[in-house]
């Protein structure tokens, strides 16, 4: 096969992969034998696709080509083989051994025999060379890495693990230029052609759907043929190819400069999935060729409503030969800039720049935005953390806010610290959310505040959020997944995302590596992603996932730099200022991640940072050197300036209202002066003898006024027009951006009436009567049982172990049947209290100690076939089919109080000490590799991170320890704080655990719950019980982290809200214990069901495990409180979404 029929080959592989014919893409590579995607065979190997392996394999090498390839695929049907004997399915065995691994005979007689002897062992672990052969998943992870290495020295694969570095969509490209090449051959080319077929060349004559009229490259053979022709199916009625269903938007695609040379750059280095460019999303605005041929983009009939303008220069032909595919641009013969297809009829006349009103606010403006339907109405921050609302019609401060903290005491230490030498703050920024039902707040001191505006005077807390380390930078409102969130970023270099109307942190962005100075939510192609951009000037963008960073670039001259898009959501530009002082406004293309225009005009030495906006789709606007300058976006030269009649500062702050006829301006005297056009002197002039009305908004009265009255929440339908949700939904996607005040653009969200209302009226969910949960009892025929020390349910959901005091283990399992499909625990049907046939306990050393003083311990391996357990004796380690001892170590002293597996090997455990040691010891060797020391009391709790790679330590000493699992090294240590007027207990336990996300940790003590952010631990958000509850007795994580189980010594139990620690439902122990005045059980221990959600269970005093459901008719446990008007978020601690790890209790 020639060079440039194998390089065919890896563009079809791009084209497919960026297509997702996943399946098609592998075997393409296997057939071809060009490219050993490294990835695809990771993901067969760990999930024991045998058979596809060596499928896979096949196209590269045979069993018999070289050593390398030999051992290759030795160990795989060796590892084929130890899992079939580890099922005991010795049938299984025995055929691999015949099938598969017999060939190998013929090379080391002595090593087959000794694979066969495998088969008269009970365990094959038995064998000294097989002994530390763990569980099936990490033995496949250990012999992936050395098949990686046999693969990197097999001398058949060398050229063969690198993809070429390619262009996004180069098939496409190659392709879209023979097409123009095509058309500017046509005799009368047509300004926008119809392209329906690539079977044919392409003709704009009539007699065909294409035509062909002369030669090209397309009939002139010059790759040769390929040996495996495949045709290329129609690819759509309307153009030539359609979008394909990207996982990321090609505007993002094209931002990534150098792609690594891996397994297909549409999938790697960095931007995962890269799909081809959306015509309809991406296509610019026509440019005039220089030829009397125009280069044509082909659109698809989806791009037909995109509007188009002329650009007062021209490309050449070269430039439209490296275009990027649906990109190139149709020039309009004979129009003149302004006068394209689709043009708006707004013009450099309609700029507003007549000085109508100054009002005075007192102190200096950092922030302002129009409201998005009442325009009149204008939001501004201040550098003294004041909030004011302005009437512009009556010029009259409809609402005003100081800067207060509403719930001090729910804030992090460094806050309170901060407020304690300054109790003020300035804001950076205030935007309204889309329907103006809501205003954010950014303030420099670490918190962000949401409002909730209902007209008038009537302004509402709503939601307050500790939501970075240092200043909050900006602020912006977005709506992925149908939900409204908002979007912040601080000095901490991160980007956050939080739920906008419980307050919950959904999504935490790392990666820049200075602050975070400005974030643009957008979407295109359905896509929704965040640009953010740093004071070190890289741009990074991201999508709602934690999947990290797609993007990394250079702002023009590493500024600090804003970033939006211009109302219709089609063209992108940035405008910023650097530490040197040179600022910068340019237009971006997106799919080259490339400055596509720099503006010129602004001044060469600014004294701050620029701040600019949009109007509309026409103009661009920013303010410098004490004035305003415009451009038009179609032209690099300035287009006009005004003074505002002087007294501006040297970079103002300015804002257009959404239909571009008032803008408003920041002046040096701490005033906003307001500029308006011929319209907006009208509109002004309407209002301004009509005093402001609140009871318009919630009533929805007629109004004379063109421009309809904020309709709160779409409560009312007004006669002047649409309602507010009707305008969020039809408008055009509204600019948001200037330096200091962004609108986002992409989001349609409504926060109706029915939430408001259950706002309004949420009340705490108390469950007092059996009838009001689903609860059982589960069977114990113990004579005299004793209470529950430890408690967990299996990893698979189908049984619950417990261990009580006696150092007796009790283990129940559901069985598979109509009632129980999934086989799952449920408090709808009774399990059995399960025991082997021999009839054996699994019963723990007890030594010396008594029982009911010994502190118990276990973990359970992740497929649920062995438990590590302790009683104050000797660690066991019992096989949790047989229940029988498979081995005892560690005799006290030392006593093992807690015991944690390693999430990356069984053979590795965690033990905590009574003597305040923990012993990081290998099961295999019967080693202890190292002792950590840092605890002053017995350990009372372990978790590790497999994301942070730490294990942290909890102990009796209150204190939090964070240890280093690469070297073992203490990385922190934090003392838990125990509330003012409380005393801790002098050994009270300290439980750990992590939410899902292995970030966050779950601290439960027997005051408080508390959550740190791992690995600094600093700042906790805590919750604390009141003081009829008792203390807390246990706590635990739900499966998905969104809640969090809390036991009580009253017998109750609480759930709280995983995300903002309130507590939504409140369960008594009347509702799941016999009515017993006298009866003081409670529980001592609690368990999460691993998969549902809702379940949990209770290890009680009286030696009692009880299983609560919420009823089915209700499926979940009460509703999330809202946060209260006034109150802002409570003792809570937001951290990111949903764990399958559970805690031991």
């Amino acid at each position: 096969m020639s060079s440039l029929s194998r390089e065919l080959v890896f563009l079809i592989l791009q084209f497919l992969d960026e297509e997702k014919f996943k399946e098609t893409v592998h075997r393409l590579e296997q057939e071809s034998g060009f490219f050993f995607n490294m990835r695809f065979f990771e993901e067969i190997v760990t999930n024991g696709d045998w058979d596809e392996v060596e499928k896979y394999l096949s196209g590269f090498t045979k069993v018999d080509d070289n050593r390398y390839s030999m051992k290759i695929f030795f160990e795989i049907r060796k590892q084929k083989y130890l899992e079939a004997l580890d099922k005991k399915d010795r049938a299984k065995a025995v055929e691999i051994l015949v099938k598969d691994l017999k060939v190998f005979s013929a090379f080391n007689e002595d090593l087959f025999k000794e694979i066969t002897q495998l088969l008269t062992l009970e365990n094959f672990r038995d064998n000294e060379q097989l002994s530390k052969y763990g569980d099936t998943k990490s033995a496949r992870g250990i012999m992936l890495g050395e098949l990686k290495k046999l693969i990197e020295a097999n001398p058949l694969f060398r050229d063969k693990l690198n993809f070429p570095s390619l262009k996004n969509s180069r098939l496409r490209t190659l392709i879209n230029q023979s097409l123009n090449w095509q058309h500017q051959l046509c005799k009368n080319p047509k300004p926008n052609p119809d392209i329906k077929t690539l079977f044919v060349d392409h003709t704009c004559g009539q007699s065909q759907p294409n035509g062909a009229r002369a030669p090209s490259p397309v009939t002139n053979h010059l790759m040769g043929s390929v040996p495996k022709p495949a045709g290329f199916p129609p690819l759509g009625a309307h153009g030539p190819f359609q979008p394909a269903p990207a996982t990321l938007p090609s505007s993002l695609a094209g931002w990534m400069a150098n792609p690594t040379p891996v397994p297909h750059p549409s999938v790697s280095a960095g931007p995962i999935g890269f799909a081809s460019p959306n015509n309809a999303a991406l296509l610019k605005r026509p440019r005039t060729p220089p030829t009397n041929n125009p280069a044509v983009d082909y659109q698809t009939a989806d791009s037909e409503h995109v509007m188009k303008r002329t650009r007062a220069f021209g490309i050449s032909d070269e430039q439209v030969n490296h275009m990027p595919v649906n990109m190139l641009q149709v020039g309009y013969m004979g129009q003149s800039l302004g006068q394209s297809q689709g043009q708006s009829s707004y013009s450099s006349d309609d700029l507003p720049k007549a000085v109508v009103m100054t009002l005075n606010q007192g102190s200096v403006v950092k922030s302002m935005d129009f409201h998005p339907v009442q325009q009149i109405l204008l939001l501004v921050g201040s550098n003294n953390g004041e909030i004011m609302i302005w009437e512009l019609g009556s010029r009259e401060k409809l609402a005003h806010k100081n800067f207060k903290v509403w719930d001090l005491g729910a804030c992090s230490m460094p806050l309170q610290a901060s407020l304690t030498n300054d109790n003020s703050a300035s804001i950076n920024r205030v935007t309204w959310s889309p329907d103006g039902t809501l205003f954010g707040v950014a303030y420099s001191k670490h918190i962000v505040q949401i409002y909730s505006y209902h007209g008038g005077d009537d302004l509402r807390n709503h939601l307050e959020i500790d939501a970075h380390g240092g200043s909050v930078n900006d602020l912006a409102f977005s709506y992925p997944n149908k939900q409204l969130c908002i979007v912040t970023c601080g000095d901490d270099r991160l980007i956050k995302v939080w739920d906008a109307v419980t307050g919950t942190k959904q999504y935490t962005f790392e990666g820049h590596d200075a602050p975070v100075y400005s974030v643009c939510p957008h979407f295109k192609e359905n896509i929704q992603f965040i640009f953010s951009t740093a004071t070190d000037g890289k741009i990074k963008a991201w999508l709602y996932d934690n999947m990290g960073s797609r993007v990394d670039y250079d702002a023009p001259g590493h500024s600090s730099t804003t970033m939006a898009y211009c109302a219709d959501g089609t063209r992108l530009f940035s405008c910023g200022t650097n530490k040197e002082g040179d600022s910068y406004i340019v237009e971006w293309n997106e799919s080259e991640g490339a400055v596509k225009r720099t503006y010129n005009g602004l001044g060469k030495r600014s004294v701050e940072v620029v701040r600019f906006d949009t109007i509309k789709n026409r103009f661009l606007a920013a303010g410098d050197e004490f004035m305003i300058k415009f451009w038009d976006m179609d032209n690099v030269n300035l287009l006009t300036t005004t003074d505002a009649d002087g007294g501006l500062p040297a970079a103002p702050c300015i804002k257009f209202n959404k239909e571009g006829i008032l803008m408003a301006v920041s002046t040096n005297e701490n005033g906003i002066k307001i500029l308006a056009n011929p319209d907006g002197i009208r509109l002004l002039r309407t209002m301004e003898n009509r005093p402001f009305d609140a009871s318009r908004i919630a009533s929805g009265s007629a109004s004379a006024v063109k421009t309809p009255m904020m309709c709160m929440f779409g409560a009312a339908n007004m006669s002047v027009g649409p309602s507010i949700m009707d305008r969020v939904t039809t408008m055009p996607p509204m600019m948001a951006m200037n330096g200091d005040n962004r609108s986002p653009i992409d989001v349609k969200p409504r926060i109706g009436d029915e939430t408001m209302e259950k706002s309004r009226i949420w009340k705490l969910t108390e469950i007092t009567e059996p009838a009001q949960c689903r609860s059982l009892r589960l069977p114990d025929n113990t004579s005299s049982p004793m209470r529950v020390s430890r408690l967990i349910y299996t990893n698979s959901g189908f049984a619950i172990l417990a261990l009580a005091a006696n150092a007796v283990h009790k283990l129940w399992k559901w069985q598979r049947n109509d009632r129980n499909s999934s086989g799952k625990a449920t408090a709808n049907i009774v399990p059995q209290l399960w025991q082997p046939t021999s009839g054996i306990l699994m019963t723990n050393d007890i030594s010396d100690t008594n029982p009911e003083d010994a502190i118990s311990c276990f973990a359970l391996s992740k497929n649920d076939s062995y438990v590590m357990s302790a009683s104050g004796g000797k660690i066991s380690l019992f096989n949790m089919m047989t229940f029988k001892t498979m081995t005892t170590f560690m005799p006290p002293p030392p006593a093992a109080t807690f015991l944690a597996f390693h999430p990356q090997d069984n053979n590795i455990i965690a033990i905590g000490m009574d003597d305040s040691s923990i012993q990081i010891y290998n099961v295999r060797v019967d080693e202890v590799k190292t002792k950590l020391k840092g605890h002053s009391k017995r350990i009372t709790g372990l978790a590790f991170s497999n994301v942070l790679n730490v294990l942290v330590s909890s102990g009796a000493d209150s204190q939090l320890c964070v240890w280093n699992t690469g070297g073992w090294e203490k990385q922190t240590s934090k003392q838990l704080q125990i509330p003012a007027g409380r005393v801790a207990a002098p050994l009270a336990d300290t439980r750990v655990q992590f939410h899902q996300d292995q970030t966050h940790l779950l601290a439960v003590h027997e005051t408080q719950i508390a959550v740190y952010e791992a690995p600094k631990m600093e700042s906790p958000k805590q919750w604390f019980p009141p003081e009829t509850s008792g203390l807390i007795t246990s706590a635990t994580y739900s499966c998905d982290s969104n809640s969090i189980f809390v036991g009580f010594e009253d017998g109750s139990v609480g759930i709280l809200t995983g995300s903002t620690l309130r507590l939504r439902c409140r369960i008594s122990s009347t509702a799941y214990l016999p009515n017993n005045p006298n009866s003081r059980v409670h529980p001592l221990v609690i368990a999460a069901h691993p998969s549902e959600v809702d379940q949990f269970a209770l290890g009680l005093s009286d030696g009692g495990v009880c299983i609560i459901e919420p009823l089915e008719s209700e499926g979940k446990w009460g509703t999330p409180p809202p946060l209260e008007n006034g109150a802002g978020p409570s003792n809570t601690a937001p951290v990111a979404p949903s764990t399958t790890d559970q805690a031991q209790r």
